[in-house]
């Protein structure tokens, strides 16, 4: 998983280079390339946590931005057809359900 968030940042960095300049894009591009890295950094804080209370805080900030990166990648979606946003989106939605479900089997512990 940790490389599979750090390739989904990747991915997410290129996508931002390729949006246009426009100043809602400006900040759909900051925000995106803040959430969309953000879950692979506190995914690998989380694999290193000190306790089982750190790792549950960890998973659910990973739950919160890949939930974020989906908002901001349908919103670039609803103003840019051109670009092909299907197979990140998943990814995204994918990295959104795990850590869904992560966090609901640390519940009934």
């Amino acid at each position: 998983m940790e490389n599979r968030t750090k390739a989904f940042a990747l991915s997410i960095f290129r996508l931002s280079e390729s949006l246009p300049n426009g100043i809602e894009f400006s900040v759909i591009k900051k925000q995106l390339c803040k959430s969309g890295s953000s879950i692979g950094a506190n995914y690998r804080e989380a694999n290193r946590a000190r306790s089982l209370a750190d790792f549950k805080s960890k998973i659910g900030i990973c739950e919160a931005e890949a939930s974020e990166t989906c908002y901001w990648l349908e919103l670039a979606n609803s103003l840019q057809h051109t670009h092909d946003f299907e197979g990140i989106l998943k990814e995204a939605n994918e990295l959104l359900s795990i850590f869904i479900s992560i966090s609901k089997s640390l519940k009934r512990k």
